[in-house]
């Protein structure tokens, strides 16, 4: 019987068109149909990227007779979970909430109205891992629908009252001062391993918005143990097997406690984020491991998951040829017959050995610092670096002859956003024009095909297809961010003015009075309930993007309800930002923002001459993250320039903070004390 899922643009689910599954996408025909013929409703929740998504549909999905029980009983909807995240989050609750623990591949069998009354993730086909088979499951629920009806249907509405109440965000007004911060910091250290760095044991994910709040620690109050635990984590995490160590790039993340052995899927949002916070890790301390880690993760993002148009794909798989990895690793007999002369020093630098570090084969990582292993192989270390170098070309370009793990090549608006924001910066701070030409085709790209004539955004495109479905406030406010991070580094009003119009629709369509904003519109859908997350997860909480969003734009445009508006939500977390703060540390850098004294700087001069380049040199020559800067010589479209002009044809910063401000200079050096409070 064919499916439904051969016209969808979601990579994930065309590898599921050919299965024997009846199954459907989310939509008004599935859901009619449920409840005409009374049947519950399967809902198979994945990504294109998933091993263990793979997995079930080998063992289950293609299995005709698995297939017939399915068609029989259920009425199949197949959902990515990248397209819609409202309908992730809000049965991934479901299913916490049932089981204590999600992840996906996600089962969820609702009623026909969409009430959820069962959930799980991955299921074996025979009986295996302490888990029911996934046909006894389904016979299970089949039975139960026939013969405890009652049971169900109050079951379903108990779990989607409790979702309903759980999504508000609560709690009283907490004051954003430096004891939250202390506190916050307290619970990090207790779970950081001193050992590895990152926190808490196996799995770990790469904690890209803990390691920025750090940072922040370390900038406002010279913190010392926060820039320890951030650079051990940072050094660590470049140095392992998570870390593409030949073509550049982060896996999702290590499945051990030393950063070894990857989940080897690659996701654009995890190398967005690690991208920009090893940026600031240089600017913090100038160490060139982690300018090399920006440069290979954003070279490898321009080279591998860039559309010619210019917008960036979700994700690379982890499997190839039907095998996790095999595409990443290596033998020594591969890495002798390829270099020669040159592969005893490589398999020393790269842990390479006979018998491999992850089932017979090698994951490339380094175990030693380079000083050390130049000095026990007496090498000069230039020329051990040229030597790695050629290498590692040699390498590179074997491995590339390779079957390539799958591409999964549709485009997010909001995981766009958060790259563009690391390319922007990275071409602003490295002085890298080619960045800043991949950040400004990726805006104009996105402006063109994921913006709708009304100024909404779309959420996803595929070559050859139109946009389709409503952003969501993470498309809103992850493209904000990411508009005002190239308006710094291009100057261009364009890109602010983009990024205040998206600020008024995140405001015209998603707020809650409540305090914060949903996830959804206002005209969105309706399902079991408006969702609104609160919590960062693999990526930032929306809320708390679209809360420093705010409070820059307010620092620019002088609107004052943009502040107070971005302020009560912040200080609404201060007791999730304390206990928890390794889930709510995005809400916590919002909070380091607003405590700092945020300097607004405006350069009256034109962008590209060369007195104004040295006064922007000067701003962007250290980490400054309370600061917004706006330059040109008209105040129109950007009110933080208006009514600043250049003193006797010099090109002239006027430093100010909360709309306090400094005399206007027009030398670097003087700029520079203002900057830093020196004079």
């Amino acid at each position: 019987m064919p499916n439904h899922l051969a016209h969808e643009t979601s990579p994930y689910l065309l590898q599921h068109v050919d299965n024997p599954v009846e199954w459907y996408p989310w939509g008004e025909e599935a859901l009619t149909r449920a409840r005409s013929e009374d049947k519950p409703i399967l809902l198979s929740i994945g990504y294109a990227a998933c091993h263990w998504c793979h997995v079930m549909a080998h063992e289950s999905f293609e299995n005709p007779a698995t297939a017939e029980f399915m068609n029989r009983y259920f009425i199949n909807i197949k959902v990515d979970r990248e397209e819609r995240p409202d309908l992730d989050a809000i049965y991934m609750n479901a299913v916490v909430a049932m089981t204590g623990q999600g992840g996906w591949p996600m089962t969820v069998v609702l009623t026909p109205d969409g009430r959820p009354f069962f959930g799980g993730t991955y299921f074996p086909p025979t009986p295996r891992y302490g888990r029911a088979s996934f046909m006894q499951v389904l016979q299970s629920i089949a039975q139960a629908w026939q013969t405890q009806r009652q049971e169900i249907e109050e079951s379903a509405s108990d779990i989607s009252g409790h979702l309903r109440r759980g999504f508000a965000l609560t709690g009283e007004e907490g004051v954003l001062e430096r004891p939250l911060f202390n506190r916050a910091l307290d619970v990090i250290f207790r779970s950081f391993d001193s050992a590895d760095g990152g926190f808490g044991r196996a799995p770990k994910f790469p904690p890209s918005m803990t390691l920025e709040f750090l940072l922040w620690m370390h900038h406002l109050y010279d913190d010392g143990m926060a820039l320890h635990m951030a650079e051990l984590t940072l050094q660590k995490m470049a140095y392992g097997g998570m870390y593409d160590q030949l073509g550049g790039g982060f896996a999702r993340y290590s499945t051990d406690d030393e950063w070894l052995v990857p989940h080897f899927e690659k996701m654009l949002y995890d190398n967005a984020l690690l991208a920009r916070v090893y940026l600031h890790a240089w600017q913090v301390t100038g160490k060139p491991l982690y300018r090399r880690i920006v440069e290979e993760t954003l070279d490898f993002v321009a080279r591998e998951m860039r559309h010619p148009q210019g917008g960036f794909y979700s994700s690379y798989d982890a499997d190839s040829e039907g095998e996790e990895g095999k595409f990443y690793v290596w033998s020594a007999d591969e890495i002798r017959a390829l270099l020669g002369e040159d592969a005893d020093l490589f398999m020393r630098y790269y842990d390479v050995s006979e018998r491999g570090n992850w089932e017979g084969h090698t994951i490339l990582r380094m175990r030693e610092e380079p000083e050390a292993v130049a000095a026990a192989l007496r090498l000069d270390p230039s020329q051990m670096a040229t030597r790695l170098d050629a290498a590692r070309r040699k390498l590179f370009q074997a491995r590339a002859k390779r079957v390539w793990p799958g591409l999964d090549d549709k485009v997010l608006t909001a995981w766009n956003g958060l790259m563009l924001a690391a390319f922007a910066e990275a071409g602003r701070v490295l002085r890298r024009a080619d960045y800043t030409e991949i950040a400004t085709a990726n805006a104009l790209f996105l402006r063109q095909t994921m913006r709708a004539e009304d100024g909404r955004l779309w959420r996803t495109w595929k070559a050859g297809h139109a946009a389709r479905y409503n952003g969501y406030l993470e498309d809103y406010a992850y493209l904000a961010d990411g508009l005002l991070a190239l308006y710094q580094t291009t100057f261009d009003e364009t890109w602010f003015t983009w990024a205040q119009e998206l600020a008024q629709r995140m405001l015209d369509h998603f707020t809650d009075e409540a305090g914060g904003f949903f996830d959804t519109s206002d005209d969105h859908e309706a399902l079991l309930h408006r969702p609104k997350d609160v919590q960062d997860n693999a990526t930032p909480s929306a809320n708390g993007m679209a809360a420093q969003v705010l409070l820059r734009l307010s620092l620019y445009t002088g609107n004052g309800r943009y502040w107070d508006i971005a302020q009560q939500a912040t200080a609404a977390m201060h007791e999730a930002m304390s206990r928890y703060p390794t889930g709510f540390a995005h809400w916590l850098c919002a909070a380091a923002f607003i405590v700092s004294e945020p300097q607004e700087t405006a350069v009256s001069g034109t962008p590209d001459a060369p007195d104004t380049q040295a006064l922007l040199a000067t701003i962007w020559a250290a980490y400054r993250p309370n600061l917004v800067v706006a330059a040109g010589l008209n105040g129109e479209n950007v009110p933080l320039l208006a009514q600043r002009s250049p003193l006797a044809g010099k090109a002239t910063a006027y430093v100010c903070r909360r709309f306090v401000c400094q005399q206007p200079v027009t030398d670097a050096a003087a700029l520079q004390a203002q900057l830093d409070g020196t004079l």
